[in-house]
């Protein structure tokens, strides 16, 4: 139990230094740095009075089993010694709460956030564990393009609330932070939110097609299913049941790093365009044509056109050069020109690249697994190498491969480098890799071959990473296995990837 006054600047456990308070009220808050592993952290410390810290211990333990990266990550948690306190990971972004005090976000983009969200949800329902409070405080866009769910197991306890049907109440809770994502007005208890509170009719809140204009029937039709407004169809009663809704709704991709955008205010009807983009990716319309000019009297002048047809000539002339040479280059070829293997050999018989046999075409190449890389091997254990490796062949850019943060881009001179094996099930010839999901900044490196080691895999490129996607040409090497792997940490001395794509034949 908690017994003392807890100031800034303590460290608890010998590790974790409190460095700011965030929140207050029964338990505290805290923004904190573990020490020993140079990264910011956050800690729940308990007041003298708080009367469930055995509770709140006790299903923190239970959530640090989940595995799902997008459920905050418990670290540690104790109510052995003086303090009692819960470590969990930092997650800084912006709330759906802080998203939406902007505007309501534009549909698409609402039901791919929520779809991440109830999938995240489902998961820790499939683990035995809920939330039963969520509120749009507890979904998190991160500053590295990822959605975060807070508080699942733990903040239950610390508000006292339990549920009869846990699966209910979690997707009545995802319905109404879809409805809060598309009108930007809160359904549920107005103290969850600072968001205006939903207009009613009666004692049930209007459906959300009726608050915002322009949100589609589907995704209106799952709110109603999930809030019980107008249900037409059968209740969506579980995390499992929401995100199998939002799976068959049109869903905008997110961006990688950008605010989520807002949805663009109603327009007149015949000013709209058919399929407006989202607000982050559209674009100024084209300057308006001026008004052509009055009718020029007969007596005045003509002006003179530009001299534009002597120009246009010599165009034309260097481009007929240039088919003539290129013309002449093409039939030399054909006919053998050049003669040192590149046409027909001395035997008179045709080279390869004269047989008539087509080249193999380009194409993106799907890996049959994905295991997590350092080297050297055996410097961390498994769970400091980087969590959920999958996710970077799972074809959904929202879910993240990412290590722990280190002091420095060097890995604290703890290993050489951190990154993910990708087997292709089979030989393949890799001519490019493209990753994507990156902040941008460090570098990043591709190897190919046949074994697992760094010995054992060919150097195919490296280049600093750019923010979003990254592209590395490899050569055309070949091998059964290709490792992308960070060898030097961009200035978050974080390493995170979305997506990884390899590119070549089979």
């Amino acid at each position: 139990m908690s017994t003392s006054v807890i100031e800034p600047g303590a460290r608890l456990a010998g590790r974790y230094r409190l460095e700011e308070r965030i929140a207050a009220g029964g338990s505290t808050l805290w923004k904190a740095k573990d020490e020993i592993l140079a990264r910011a952290v956050a800690v729940r410390t308990f007041d003298d009075e708080f009367p469930r810290v055995r509770e709140v211990v006790t299903s923190a333990r239970a959530a640090s089993r989940l595995t799902d990266p997008r459920l905050t990550q418990v670290f540690d948690a104790d109510d052995s010694g003086e303090n009692a306190y819960v470590v969990s990971e930092w997650v800084a972004g912006e709330t759906l709460e802080q998203m939406l005090l902007k505007a309501p976000l534009e549909p698409g983009r609402a039901a791919t956030l929520l779809y991440e969200a109830a999938e995240a949800v489902a998961a820790a329902h499939a683990a035995g564990l809920a939330h039963l409070c969520l509120t749009p405080r507890d979904l998190v866009w991160t500053t590295g393009g990822t959605v975060k769910i807070l508080g699942v197991a733990t903040d239950a306890v610390l508000g006292d609330r339990y549920a009869d049907d846990p699966g209910a109440q979690d997707a009545r809770g995802l319905g109404a932070m879809l409805y809060a994502a598309l009108t930007a007005h809160w359904p549920g208890d107005p103290e969850q939110s600072a968001l205006p509170a939903a207009p009613r009719s009666g004692d049930v809140v209007q459906a959300p097609r009726l608050v915002q204009a322009g949100i589609p029937q589907p995704v209106d039709a799952i709110v109603c299913r999930c809030l019980g407004v107008e249900a037409a169809g059968r209740p969506l009663t579980s995390p499992a049941d929401v995100a199998a809704a939002l799976r068959g709704v049109p869903r905008t991709p997110l961006p990688l790093f950008a605010g989520l955008g807002a949805a663009p205010p109603p327009r007149p009807p015949a000013r709209r365009p058919a399929r407006p983009e989202p607000a982050a990716h559209r674009t100024e319309a084209p300057p308006r044509r001026p008004t052509p000019p009055p009718s020029v009297p007969a007596t005045a002048p003509v002006p003179r056109p530009p001299a534009r047809r002597p120009g246009n000539r010599a165009l034309l002339g260097v481009a007929a050069a240039a088919l003539t040479v290129i013309v002449g280059l093409g039939a030399w070829a054909l006919a053998g020109g050049g003669g040192d293997g590149d046409g027909t050999g001395a035997s008179g018989r045709p080279s390869a690249k004269t047989s008539g046999k087509a080249t193999p075409s380009t194409s993106a190449l799907r890996p049959v697994d994905a295991t997590p890389f350092q080297d050297p091997a055996g410097e961390h254990p498994d769970d400091q190498i980087g969590r959920n490796p999958g996710a970077v062949i799972d074809g959904r850019p929202g879910t993240t491969w990412e290590t722990q943060t280190y002091n420095d881009t060097g890995f604290g001179n703890l290993v050489n480098g951190l990154g993910v094996v990708l087997d292709m099930g089979g030989s393949v010839k890799v001519t490019s890799v493209k990753i994507a999901g990156l902040e941008g900044g460090g570098t990043l490196a591709v190897r190919v071959g046949d074994g697992s080691s760094l010995g054992e895999l060919r150097a195919a490129g490296k280049v600093t990473a750019q923010a979003g996607t990254t592209t590395i040409q490899t050569g055309g090497k070949t091998g059964t296995r290709v490792l992308v792997w960070f060898t030097e940490l961009p200035p978050s001395r974080k390493g995170r990837i979305g997506e990884i794509t390899v590119y070549g034949t089979r």
